[in-house]
C-alpha cells in the first residue's frame, strides 16, 4: 500500500497532476490524500480587513474550499473506479510547505504528486514557486507534472546524473519499482563539457548503478554541451523520452535543470514528468 499526497489549487493544472498519478499508479494499492493549502492572505492595509477578524475570514475560505473538494471528489468518482484505490481530502489554511511536511510524517506518505505550470521565455522560472519549494524544503519523493504532460506509459526513462555522489540503495529501490512495474528503460545521461575522463569516484558510483539494475534494461549515454538543460532537451527529444528522474542529494545539479532554463526552445519543464526522490 503507498500513501500519495497531491496538494490542489482546484486549478485544470492540479486535475491533471491527479488523473496523471491515478494512471500511473493504476496497477499499485494506494490511498490517495488529496490535500487543499489555502495561502494566508499578506493584506496591505485595506479597509475590508478591518472589519473582518482573521478567524471568520479563516471559516469562511474553509467552508468554501470544503464545498470545492467535494465537487472534485465527484469529479473523481466519476473516473474509472480502480478497487485499489482509497481517497481521502483535507481542506487547510496556512503555509503550504509547513502543513505538506506535517502531512508527510503524519500519514507515512511515499510520494507527492504536484501540478506545476511552467513558465516560458527567456529566464522565466521553470517550474512554479510551491512545486520548487516543496522539492527543496521537504524530504519526501516529489513527482512533478507540467501542465501539457499526459499520460502515457513510461517505457523511456532518463536519469541525468554526474556520477560524483553516491547513491543510497533505499532511494534505487524506488526507482526500481517504477521500472518493474511498467517494463521500462532507464537511459542515464551525463553531460560532459569537455570530455574529460572519469574520476575513480564517478566510475565507482556509474559501476554502482550498473550492478543495482542489473536484469533491467539500461543504457549509458554521454553528450558534450555547455549548457546542462540544452543537452538534456535534445537527448530528451533524441530518446522520446516519458519521464525524468533525479536524485535531489546533489541539489545544485538539479536546480540547474528543473529551475533555471536559458533559452525558449528548453521545454521539457512544461511537458515531461519529473520524479524527484531524496536521499
Amino acid at each position: 500500500m503507498k500513501n500519495i499526497l497531491i496538494p490542489t489549487d482546484f486549478s485544470e493544472n492540479a486535475w491533471n497532476a491527479i488523473t496523471y498519478g491515478l494512471e500511473l499508479f493504476n496497477k499499485t494499492s494506494c490511498t490517495f490524500y488529496i490535500v487543499n493549502v489555502h495561502p494566508i492572505a499578506a493584506y496591505s492595509g485595506g479597509e475590508t480587513a478591518m472589519y473582518v477578524s482573521s478567524q471568520i475570514l479563516e471559516d469562511s475560505i474553509l467552508k468554501e474550499n470544503k464545498e470545492k473538494m467535494n465537487h472534485l471528489l465527484k469529479r473523481v468518482e466519476h473516473l474509472p473506479i480502480n478497487t485499489r484505490h482509497t481517497f481521502k481530502t483535507e481542506v487547510f489554511y496556512g503555509f503550504l510547505t509547513d502543513y505538506i511536511k506535517k502531512e508527510v510524517v503524519d500519514k507515512n506518505i511515499d510520494l507527492i504528486i504536484m501540478g506545476t505550470k511552467g513558465a516560458t521565455g527567456l529566464k522565466a522560472i521553470a517550474m512554479g514557486s510551491n512545486t520548487g519549494d516543496v522539492i527543496t524544503k521537504v524530504p519526501c519523493a516529489v513527482l512533478a507534472v507540467p501542465e501539457n504532460a499526459k499520460y502515457r506509459r513510461p517505457k523511456e526513462i532518463g536519469f541525468p546524473t554526474d556520477f560524483q555522489l553516491g547513491y543510497n540503495w533505499k532511494v534505487m529501490q524506488n526507482i526500481k519499482e517504477l521500472i518493474i512495474t511498467h517494463n521500462s528503460a532507464l537511459r542515464f545521461l551525463y553531460v560532459s563539457t569537455n570530455e574529460e575522463r572519469f574520476s575513480e569516484q564517478q566510475q565507482k558510483n556509474r559501476q554502482f548503478l550498473e550492478d543495482y539494475f542489473t536484469g533491467i534494461e539500461i543504457s549509458f549515454h554521454t553528450l558534450t554541451g555547455k549548457k546542462l538543460d540544452e543537452t538534456i532537451q535534445n537527448f530528451i527529444e533524441c530518446r522520446n523520452l516519458d519521464m525524468i528522474v533525479m536524485v535531489a542529494k546533489h541539489l545544485n545539479f538539479v536546480e540547474r535543470i528543473l529551475f533555471r532554463p536559458t533559452v525558449e526552445k528548453v521545454s521539457y519543464h512544461t511537458t515531461i514528468p519529473f520524479l524527484v526522490l531524496h536521499d
